[in-house]
């Protein structure tokens, strides 16, 4: 379960953004980053094709170490740390400060849960399963 998930509010803690909040729109765990919505905005040229005829630039947000994002905890809207908790077969993360929960409803731990490959997608939604 990662500290930082899709849908998080969180803060920039470093950088030329730092201070700015956003909503994250992705997160790319194989390289420990996330992009955050209105943070660390580029331009990227688009050379003229047949789908640009113009060519131009577009702002587009580049992904962000997940290190320098902090999640608001929204019982205080206050930056905080992650810890997690364990009920039951439930895995939930707590924010440090409030002892609240962050998200809605926790992760289920449940044996044999785990996520599904391509293949066993494909084959569920055959059966009319998922």
């Amino acid at each position: 379960m990662s500290r930082i998930k899709k849908g998080d509010l969180v803060v920039v803690r470093s950088g030329a953004d730092a201070g700015k909040r956003g909503r994250v729109l992705r997160v790319i765990p194989g390289k420990d980053r996330a992009v955050v919505e209105g943070v660390s905005v580029r331009f990227k040229h688009l050379k003229k094709s047949q789908k640009h005829p113009q060519g131009g630039r577009v702002q587009r947000e580049t992904p962000l170490h997940l290190s320098k994002l902090m999640p608001i905890d929204p019982s205080t809207d206050e930056p905080t740390r992650v810890s997690y908790r364990v009920e039951g077969d439930k895995k939930t993360r707590v924010g440090r400060g409030s002892g609240k929960p962050l998200d809605g409803e926790g992760k289920s731990r449940a044996k044999g849960e785990g996520k599904k490959s391509g293949k066993a997608k494909a084959a569920a939604t055959e059966k009319g399963g998922e």
